[in-house]
């Protein structure tokens, strides 16, 4: 991991200032910057301040720009036409039930109780669901803010989320600001967070997952160097070393990894990578402790542990996830095994029916996600996701005037585009983390891109399927923690030369100064605010985001 310095932590500054043995250091050796933030948290008082006004004022101004006007337009966007409808009938039926043709328009009339007791086939799992209908039980079925304000606040939360994990990933208070700042005002997470859709939730609770993972990295590491530690002064060989079973914050990613997956099977590619990851995180500190069979130990012995630890609790809150469906009668296939014919038979023939049909309605929906290909307008490449050639516009709609005071040819707009400079900038960054870590071998690089390699790399394994750039929140936060990575690169460390220390400095804040310019220039069309028609292009930057 890089060292706190490197990043340009604040915690390690007084440490420069002063130097190890007490004595000042040169003032020529710290640049007016450092000193003038040296003499800023100078008291406790402003220290603690710094700790919690940081992430406070970036989560802040998250909720603001998530929030602001979130009932606008008071019409089902893109897919909320299917995850709305569902997760108000199954709030009510407890699974979700079919609803009469041109159901949108009576629905956002308010006439919300108009669905049906048959089961609909619904094709991802129901948890995130219960989250949305939650909502509107608070605010009203009949409330388009009811309708997106559980994946607002969970769009909020994920901010804050990632300000404490690169807080504690880097170590560093000013990086973790950085990094939650970047997510608050960036334009895809903002549009992700203001419909009712599912995969801000499948990145919400693999990000959870996450910090979870990251927490047990410390934890597994003093619980195996105090068993080695025991071993070897009872005069037991090490050989492999033992198998770690108190590791809370596993299981914990298992919940979190389990409710993922019951948002939307996606979630299973974080559930494996970062399965995997502990297990090679658990190889290779037996080999720095000196374990001679270090890596059977981690495959055979912690291996099997870790697993249990973390798959079957995945396994359980998916399995409780579909509660709704398993105690009411009408839900989809709820009956397909109990009609005759149909049941097990053999050696299987003990498997309680409704678990029997839950499981031939789970192949009916993985018979659906693989053979997804209908053609659509928006649907992209995801070799292409991170160039962001093509975003999904979803809301277009003209604004009669007189309208709200609108005068002239004026239209509102909610299109997916990401702040073009953090995207790309943090795709090109997590690029060079690849390369980074084939020459640094850094653990904390390695963490990071694991984010990738759950959110990421399985998509494009079906380039030929209905697929869309939006999935890619599933990894944004990766991708802005491999920003402010490089970001805490540029930045250099306060004992650097003045002169590079500046230029580090100047760098990242016009960086950031043109962030939040294009952000204030894209916010309308994240927001369907009017605007006029010759506005909107202005944002047409390339030919394929129209």
């Amino acid at each position: 991991m890089p060292d706190r310095e490197t990043l340009g932590s604040d915690a390690s500054f007084d440490a420069v200032i002063r130097g190890v043995d007490g004595t000042t250091a040169e003032s020529s050796d710290i640049s007016r910057i450092d000193r003038w933030w040296g003499r800023m948290l100078s008291t406790h008082v402003r220290q603690r301040i710094w700790s919690w006004g940081g992430p406070a004022f970036v989560t802040l101004l998250a909720a603001v720009l998530r929030l602001w006007n979130i009932g606008n337009p008071h019409m089902l966007v893109f897919d909320e036409t299917f995850y709305v409808k569902d997760a108000w009938s199954q709030w009510n039926n407890g699974y979700s039930t079919t609803w009469p043709d041109n159901a949108d328009e009576q629905f956002a009339s308010g006439h919300t109780d108009i669905f049906g007791t048959v089961g609909s086939y619904v094709v991802h799992p129901p948890f995130a669901k219960w989250l949305i209908g939650a909502g509107m039980a608070v605010f009203g079925a009949d409330s388009s803010i009811g309708w997106r304000i559980s994946t607002a606040l969970v769009g909020v939360l994920a901010v804050l989320l990632v300000t404490l994990i690169a807080r504690q990933l880097f170590q560093s208070k000013l990086l973790g600001v950085i990094a939650g700042g970047l997510l608050a005002i960036d334009g895809h997470a903002i549009v992700m967070s203001r419909v009712a859709l599912l995969d801000s939730y499948v990145m919400f609770f693999a990000l959870c997952g996450f910090a979870c993972v990251l927490l047990d990295r410390r934890w597994h590491e003093r619980r195996l160097a105090s068993a080695l530690a025991a071993r070897a002064a009872s005069g037991r060989p090490l050989t492999w070393g033992p198998a770690i079973w108190a590791r809370p914050w596993v299981i914990a990613a298992g919940v979190f990894f389990g409710l993922c997956t019951a948002t939307k099977w996606s979630g299973l590619y974080f559930l494996a990578a970062f399965g995997l990851y502990l297990v090679v995180v658990d190889a290779l500190a037996r080999r720095r402790a000196g374990v001679p069979f270090w890596a059977s130990a981690a495959i055979l012995k912690q291996g099997p542990a870790t697993f249990l630890l973390l798959v079957p609790v995945a396994l359980v809150v998916y399995v409780v996830s579909w509660t709704g469906w398993f105690v009411t009668d009408g839900g989809y296939d709820r009956q397909f095994a109990a009609t005759e014919g149909n049941a097990w038979t053999g050696a299987f023939s003990w498997v309680p029916l409704a678990v029997q049909s839950l499981v031939t309605y789970h192949q009916s929906m993985y018979e659906f996600h693989v053979g997804l290909s209908t053609p659509h307008p928006y649907q992209s490449n995801p070799w292409s996701w991170l160039l962001m050639l093509r975003p999904v516009a979803m809301w277009y709609e003209g604004v009669p005037e007189g309208t709200g005071g609108c005068t002239g040819d004026r239209v509102s707009d909610i299109t997916s585009i990401a702040n073009p400079l953090i995207w790309w900038a943090g795709a090109a960054a997590a690029v060079y983390l690849v390369v980074r870590l084939v020459l640094k071998r850094d653990w904390t690089i390695g963490l990071v891109l694991m984010g990738f390699v759950g959110g990421y790399l399985p998509w494009l394994l079906y380039t030929e399927r209905t697929v869309f750039q939006f999935y890619s929140i599933a990894f944004e936060p990766y991708l802005i923690l491999a920003l402010t990575l490089v970001i805490g690169l540029v930045l250099g460390k306060p004992g650097d030369p003045p002169d590079r220390r500046k230029s580090g400095i100047l760098t990242v804040g016009v960086f950031g100064t043109f962030c939040l310019l294009l952000t204030a220039f894209w916010y309308p069309l994240w927001t369907a605010t009017p605007v006029p028609t010759w506005f909107v292009g202005l944002h047409y930057w390339l030919q394929s985001w129209i």
